[in-house]
């Protein structure tokens, strides 16, 4: 008798141990995939900083132009708007938005030497591609993140121990597929 009760106490101190691991293991997952939408953020922050300048400067050399101008304003409070409210999905659709927006803005800027001229305004292009270019590539960390924490709930036995915590799938950041290529601001420019 005393043997049985010395397996059902190892039993039950081995899967103790290993439910611990498997919680401990998860918590970090979901902590990876809050930092890696945590960079993001600022990023989206920084770049939405940006924006009024570059609207700005266009404003001084293209008074007719805006519409384009009007695009980019809408389109990055809707970018705040989903940043804000942590809406993942939103915030693919308000990004598509903008970068079509940018998109407008720099082939309408063509038509205006003395802007594409400008050192304030090659400034602020140079510094929202290299925003773009990092937001890109947080994008796909944040999703290999949040890949890895929903496989990981989903999988046995830390299925168990996920719904019993109540581990939540973390949704995509996902963009239209003409969106997911980087936007190659100096091409606009050639």
């Amino acid at each position: 008798m005393d043997i049985v009760i010395y397996i059902f106490l190892i039993a039950t101190i081995i899967v103790s141990v290993y439910s611990i691991l498997i919680y401990n293991s998860l918590v970090d997952l979901k902590h990876s995939v809050s930092q890696a939408w945590s960079n993001i953020d600022i990023l989206l922050k920084q770049r939405h900083d940006e924006l009024p300048k570059l609207v700005e400067t266009c404003k001084q050399y293209m008074g007719f132009e805006q519409e384009a101008l009007k695009q980019i304003i809408s389109a990055r409070a809707r970018v705040a708007q989903a940043r804000e409210a942590g809406d993942i999905g939103a915030l693919g659709l308000a990004e598509n938005m903008l970068r079509t927006g940018l998109g407008n803005l720099f082939a309408v800027v063509e038509d205006y030497p003395e802007l594409k001229a400008s050192e304030k305004f090659q400034h602020l292009q140079a510094r929202i591609t290299q925003l773009e270019n990092s937001i890109a590539d947080r994008r796909e960390y944040y999703n290999e993140a949040a890949k890895i924490n929903n496989v990981r709930i989903e999988q046995f036995p830390d299925v168990i121990i996920a719904n019993w915590f109540r581990f939540k799938p973390r949704t995509l950041l996902e963009f239209s597929d003409a969106d997911k290529q980087d936007v190659d601001m100096r091409k606009l420019f050639s």
